[in-house]
């Protein structure tokens, strides 16, 4: 049995290669051997986050149907997130796992999930969300620059 982050990447790769509709992780096709070394390529374009580069700046977050949020990962495992232009405030937690950023929302009755894996050569990361534990969303979230 894969472990989870191989699961996440594996439907990662399957969205940003392929691009496919969205696999949920007990979907996946099975990987052939063209396309493990695709997959040896792609891995290359992926790296772990670094606590410091994660706290106590903003990032936006998109997903592929248009939402846009602003979030805020605070040193101490909480973060804010707020719709861009009205700014509807809703809050969650993160943390650090594996080098992967880990980040749940909780919205009315909803609770959004997802892993979010760094990009190696520019800081717009990708995720695959999921709400109420079922698929929902391909997202792209981008590092803003510390003032």
């Amino acid at each position: 049995m894969f472990e989870k982050k191989t699961l996440q990447l594996l439907q990662l790769f399957y969205r940003e290669t392929e691009r496919v509709r969205l696999f949920d992780v007990n979907q996946l096709p099975p990987l052939d051997l063209e396309l493990q070394q695709v997959m040896n390529q792609w891995l290359e374009t992926k790296r772990n986050f670094q606590l410091d580069e994660i706290c106590e700046q903003y990032w936006i977050k998109t997903c592929s149907a248009g939402y846009i949020t602003e979030l805020r990962l605070h040193a101490n495992g909480t973060l804010d997130e707020y719709t861009l232009f009205n700014r509807l405030h809703t809050q969650g937690h993160w943390q650090l796992v594996d080098g992967v950023i880990e980040i749940e929302i909780i919205k009315g009755d909803n609770r959004y999930r997802c892993a979010v894996y760094a990009n190696r050569y520019v800081s717009i990361h990708s995720a695959i969300e999921y709400k109420n534990d079922e698929l929902h969303s391909y997202l792209k979230l981008a590092q803003t620059r510390p003032i």
